[in-house]
């Protein structure tokens, strides 16, 4: 099967979640299909400065043609019309102007999707939210999937996505939770789909002996990974942890591994680690005695699934329905809605080692049954055929 994918921003330095997502499932479907990606030559979601070269390329022998962006993300502007449409009375108008600042705005991806999606069995489109997504589904929908990532944020109500989520041939959802909100938000239950998710791409060495000392990660920790900002919780996050040490005297250490974007001052319990390679991600994960995720936004956390391929247990934020959900079926971790919840997690989890290996191996477990490739290939390869034999006939 001949398969285009469609994602706003793609390559090996680009490790946003929606992102890597669409990577490792184009290099796994690329073992039993042809696929190309078409993507833009941006690599920065704030600006969508141009800085690939545009034209086909090879990304990990993925087949990828880039595009120019040409209209930059504005912050002045962007932020003040995100404003109205949503939080307040706005127009239709004033929703389809947000979707153009947005971005990426990239009207030669879809000039040369139209005039090549012929060439197409099907097409894969990656994130809702993206002008690349809203205006891409247009073009050849009867054959096209919908991989939404859709969070329980405002931008989800916005009018003119209900027919973005009605639009598709199928769409993949990523969690029970993602695939309920979207009903609720669009009424699209007529629409086939499934809920698949993704799986994890494991290094073939991951260094989880000589982690501590490389990454000066010595005594308990616990840790996050992923883009260190308030909107993904972080600051109440820290907020929690510092008022945590406070209470316990508690020598625990909270490592922050991802790009930072906030103001934080580190201390001998707070380290700021970076972006590290895949391997000391997995490793350092191997070796904390949690992982903490705060975000309030989620459509599937990708972490969590790297957490419990590891074996290690999970704190997460209980006011995420994504995040509470997927620790009530796996039973691989803890959530809370407060600072004294937090407290009583962190206690168990320092407290009785045993409890947090058993909540690992829990994840573990689900881990496998719910996530390995073989398994997210097989409900791809259903829905991708699904599409394809319509279109072909």
């Amino acid at each position: 099967m001949r398969i285009a994918l469609v994602v706003q921003r793609y390559g090996l330095e680009v490790v946003g979640g929606a992102e890597l997502h669409c990577r490792w499932v184009a290099e796994h479907l690329a073992e039993r299909h042809q696929v190309e990606v078409l993507t833009t030559t941006a690599t920065d979601y704030l600006t969508w400065a141009n800085e690939y070269a545009s034209g086909p390329c090879e990304v990990n022998g993925i087949s990828v043609r880039r595009f120019p962006v040409e209209r930059p993300r504005r912050s002045e502007v962007i932020d003040d019309l995100a404003g109205r449409v949503c939080f307040g009375p706005h127009t239709d108008e004033e929703e389809r102007r947000w979707m153009d600042e947005h971005g990426p705005y990239c009207p030669a991806l879809l000039d040369h999707l139209r005039g090549e999606e012929g060439r197409f069995d099907a097409i894969v489109f990656f994130s809702y939210r993206y002008w690349t997504t809203h205006h891409g589904l247009r073009i050849a929908p009867g054959k096209s999937l919908l991989v939404p990532t859709a969070e329980h944020d405002p931008v989800v109500y916005l009018r003119l996505f209900r027919e973005t989520f009605r639009r598709p041939a199928a769409i993949v959802y990523n969690s029970p939770e993602e695939r309920d909100l979207i009903h609720k938000v669009s009424g699209n239950e007529s629409v086939p789909g499934d809920v698949v998710g993704t799986g994890i791409d494991r290094p073939a060495s991951v260094p989880v002996d000589e982690v501590g000392s490389r990454l000066d990660l010595l005594g308990d920790y616990v840790i996050y990974v992923g883009r260190i900002e308030r909107a993904k919780g972080c600051a109440l996050m820290v907020d929690h942890f510092l008022e945590y040490q406070r209470d316990r005297r508690s020598g625990v250490t909270l490592a922050l591994l991802g790009r930072n974007v906030m103001d934080l001052a580190e201390n001998v319990h707070l380290r700021l680690l970076g972006v590290t390679t895949e391997a000391e991600k997995l490793a350092a994960l191997a070796g904390a005695r949690a992982l903490l995720m705060p975000s309030r936004y989620e459509s599937l956390s990708m972490v969590l699934l790297e957490a419990w391929m590891m074996r290690r247990p999970v704190m997460v934020n209980g006011e995420c329905e994504v995040l509470r959900g997927q620790v009530l079926r796996s039973g691989g971790g803890l959530y809370y809605r407060s600072y004294e919840e937090f407290a009583e997690a962190m206690d168990l989890l320092l407290g009785r080692p045993e409890l947090g290996d058993r909540l690992g191996a829990q994840g573990h477990a689900y881990f496998e049954a719910n996530y390995s490739w073989p398994t997210i290939m097989a409900k791809y390869d259903r829905l991708l055929a699904g599409v394809a034999a319509p279109a072909r006939a």
